[in-house]
C-alpha cells in the first residue's frame, strides 16, 4: 500500500501495530539523522508540521566533528522543519518493538526547501531533468564486504567464518558455495529488504574475500536513491544481527578489490516514454553521445562526490578493479563508463567510478549532473575504446586534495547542484582531510620509527 495522505497514514500505523516511528533524513556523508517519536506524537507532528531540528545538523563531518567558520552555516541554529514523505513509510524488521520509519525532507520556515540537503540536492537535479521533459532512470549496484567485529580501530579487518567453520582468504568470484556460507545472512537481507519494499534484483560473490554484490532494480532516481539509504541500513542490522558487520567503506582490506556503487542510468522522453539513448534502428542517439561526453568531461570535477574519503582513493589504482580514468566502451569493464549490451529500449550506460561509501543520493545527483551538462552544452564524447583501459592515462583525480580543488572551482557543477551545497561540502571534505593528517598510520610506525 502506497500511503499519499495523513487519513492513509493513521490507517497504516495503526494496521501495523506501530508504536514508534523513526524520522529519518540522510547526512551529508548519507547516514540516518532524525528524530524517535511514539506514534501519536508522531502523527500529531505531521498534523501540526511541529517537526524540527537546527539546520547546523549538515555542519557535521563523518566523525561527528562541527565545521567551524563555514560560509553557509552560521551556527545561530535556524530551524528546519521535517516534512515527512509519507510515500516512503516502511516498518522496520529489526526492532523488537513494531517500529517505522520515513524519510523526511527539510524546509525553512519559510516553506522554501534546504538547498543545502542531499535529497533536495537530487530533488533539484530531477527537476531541471524535467524543465527539459526529460526523465532519469537508474539502477544502483552495491558491494559490501563482511567481517569480524572490529572493536579495536587499530587492528586489521579479518573475515567472518562462514557455517564451514573457516574463514575466506583468496578470491572467489561468483562463487555460489562462497555465498552460502552466509546463506542465513543473506536470506535476512531478502526478507528485510521486501518488507521495506527495496528492489533487489541479484546477488552474486565479488572478487574479495566475503565480498557481496547485490543489485537494485531500475526505477526513479530519487526512490532509487531511497532504496540505496534504506539498504545500507538494512544490511548493517542484518550483519548485527548474525554477530558481524557489514561495511560500505570503499577500501577496508589491504591488497583486496574495493567497493563500488555503480549506477545504470538512461533518459526517457517524458513526453513519448520512449529511451533517448537509442533510436528505432538501435543507433547511438545524439542525447547518448553528448550524455558520454559529459561525464567524461564533468566527472573528474564531481570526483569528491564519488569519492568522498581519503580512503575512497585506494580503489583507484591499477589491478584493483576499478576505472583510473573517463574511457569508455561497449561491455568494457575497464572504463568508467560501460555500455552494457541490451535492447534499444534498455540502451544505458554504466558510471562505475562511485564508491560503496558514497552518499547516494549525492552520487547519482551528481552523475545525472554531468551527463545532463553533456547534453546542454551537446559536448562530444571521445570514440570509444576496445582495449585495456588500465594501460591508458591516469586522468581522474588520484587523491581527495586534488578532488577537493576540481569541485570548488568548478562552476558549472555548483550552478547545477547549488552553490551553499558545494561550498558546505567543500569544507565538511577539508575538515576531515585535515584530521586525517594528524593521524599517524601503522605504516608510518612500521617503517619509518627506526628506518630514517
Amino acid at each position: 500500500m502506497t500511503v499519499s495522505s495523513i487519513s492513509e497514514l493513521k490507517h497504516w500505523l495503526e494496521s501495523n501495530k506501530i508504536s514508534e516511528v523513526e524520522c529519518i533524513f540522510p547526512d551529508m556523508a548519507g547516514s540516518s539523522k532524525g528524530k524517535i517519536l511514539p506514534v501519536q506524537r508522531f502523527i500529531k507532528s505531521v498534523e501540526d508540521q511541529s517537526l524540527k531540528l537546527a539546520d547546523s545538523v549538515f555542519g557535521q563531518t563523518v566523525s561527528g566533528k562541527w565545521i567551524y567558520e563555514s560560509e553557509v552555516i552560521d551556527y545561530v541554529e535556524e530551524d528546519l522543519f521535517m516534512t515527512p514523505d509519507l510515500t516512503t513509510i516502511r516498518k522496520i524488521p529489526w526492532n523488537k518493538e513494531p517500529t517505522a520509519q520515513i524519510i523526511c525532507d527539510l524546509n525553512y520556515g519559510t516553506g522554501e526547501p534546504s538547498e543545502i540537503a542531499p535529497r533536495q540536492v537530487l530533488m533539484n537535479v530531477i527537476e531541471q531533468l524535467d524543465s527539459r521533459d526529460l526523465q532519469a532512470i537508474v539502477a544502483p549496484e552495491l558491494e559490501f564486504y563482511l567481517c569480524e567485529q572490529n572493536l579495536d580501530p587499530d587492528l586489521p579487518l579479518k573475515t567472518p567464518i562462514g557455517k564451514s567453520g573457516r574463514r575466506e582468504t583468496g578470491s572467489r568470484v561468483f562463487g555460489i558455495d562462497a555465498v552460502n556460507e552466509f546463506d542465513s545472512l543473506t536470506d535476512d537481507i531478502y526478507d528485510y529488504c521486501e518488507l521495506m519494499e527495496i528492489g533487489v534484483d541479484t546477488l552474486v560473490h565479488e572478487s574479495g574475500p566475503s565480498q557481496i554484490e547485490i543489485n537494485l532494480n531500475h526505477g526513479n532516481p530519487l526512490a532509487l536513491a531511497d532504496q540505496a539509504f534504506m539498504f545500507k541500513r538494512a544490511v548493517r542490522q542484518v550483519a548485527l544481527k548474525h554477530g558481524i558487520h557489514a561495511t560500505f567503506m570503499a577500501k577496508p582490506y589491504q591488497g583486496q578489490p574495493g567497493s563500488s556503487m555503480h549506477i545504470h542510468q538512461n533518459l526517457v522522453s517524458k513526453r513519448t516514454n520512449k529511451n533517448l539513448f537509442s533510436d528505432k534502428e538501435g543507433n547511438n542517439t545524439s542525447e547518448f553521445l553528448h550524455y558520454i561526453g559529459g561525464l567524461q568531461a564533468y566527472l573528474p570535477d564531481a570526483m569528491l562526490l564519488f569519492a568522498p574519503y581519503v580512503n575512497s582513493y585506494r580503489r583507484f589504482v591499477i589491478d584493483a578493479s576499478a576505472p583510473i580514468n573517463t574511457h569508455w566502451g561497449i561491455e568494457n569493464r575497464t572504463v568508467a563508463f560501460r555500455v552494457p549490451t541490451s535492447q534499444n529500449s534498455s540502451r544505458r550506460i554504466e558510471n562505475r567510478i562511485p564508491g560503496a561509501d558514497t552518499n547516494p543520493y549525492l552520487a547519482i545527483a551528481a552523475s545525472l549532473a554531468c551527463g545532463y551538462l553533456g547534453i546542454t552544452e551537446k559536448i562530444d564524447p571521445e570514440k570509444p575504446i576496445a582495449g585495456d583501459a588500465f594501460e591508458r592515462r591516469h586522468n581522474i583525480p588520484k587523491y581527495l586534495p586534488d578532488a577537493l580543488k576540481r569541485l570548488k572551482v568548478s562552476n558549472e557543477l555548483s550552478e547545477i547542484l547549488g552553490k551553499n551545497f558545494i561550498t558546505l561540502f567543500t569544507e565538511i571534505k577539508e575538515t576531515e582531510h585535515n584530521a586525517y593528517q594528524n593521524v599517524i598510520s601503522a605504516w608510518e610506525r612500521e617503517h619509518l620509527l627506526l628506518n630514517v
